[in-house]
């Protein structure tokens, strides 16, 4: 039985915390504090300001696609757990962040956030394609990206946060939402693509 066909554990307060931590630190969440975060240690309010805009459209617009998937019955969850329902959805995403992405290259927003927001959709492309065989984790993917991009734009000192992605994919796991080795993957990818990206694009 695979984490996409497994059927949900009954309620325990194991799983209690596995559903708070799955909710709390959900992607839509991480990107929400990272962006301001770093826009406003890198750059004060100006990077503040333009880190609300990226989030509009990495955060914000997502959320609603999935809310209206979920209203037509096409996504089942707000995690998209079903694999073949998220190959619909993530191009979508894909699409608001690229947005985003063009309009601060356009108007010459500040570097790392123009970099930050690459990063996010250079991370999709990869999640893309292995879901259409196998369920990866974006969960523990965006987890990963995020403390990575912190470390190089503010310091090593970040890679503190990087506990934090073991416990989310543990969480994962515990809600059969994904094997052990979808969390690992996610979390490679998520370091991998997002960080070099985003040291790249900087």
């Amino acid at each position: 039985m695979t984490a996409e066909t497994a059927a949900a554990p009954a309620p325990t307060p194991r799983t209690t915390w596995a559903r708070r931590i799955t909710d709390g630190l959900e992607p839509k969440n991480v990107i929400i504090a990272l962006l301001p975060l770093l826009g406003g240690l890198r750059y004060g309010w100006p990077g503040i300001g333009w880190a609300l805009f990226a989030a509009v459209f990495a955060a914000v617009v997502p959320t609603l696609i999935i809310r209206y998937g979920m209203r037509r019955g096409t996504v089942a969850d707000r995690h998209v757990g079903h694999r073949r329902r998220r190959l619909t959805v993530l191009p979508l995403i894909m699409g608001s962040v690229l947005l985003s992405f063009g309009v601060m290259i356009g108007l010459d927003a500040p570097a790392d956030l123009t970099a930050l927001v690459l990063a996010m959709f250079a991370s999709l492309v990869p999640i893309l394609v292995i879901t259409a065989w196998w369920k990866v984790s974006v969960h523990t993917a965006v987890a990963t990206g995020a403390v990575v991009c912190l470390a190089i734009a503010l310091g090593p000192l970040w890679l503190v946060l990087l506990p934090l992605v073991p416990v989310i994919g543990w969480s994962r796991v515990v809600l059969r939402d994904h094997t052990t080795a979808q969390t690992v993957v996610g979390a490679a990818v998520g370091a991998l693509t997002a960080g070099l990206t985003f040291w790249l694009a900087r």
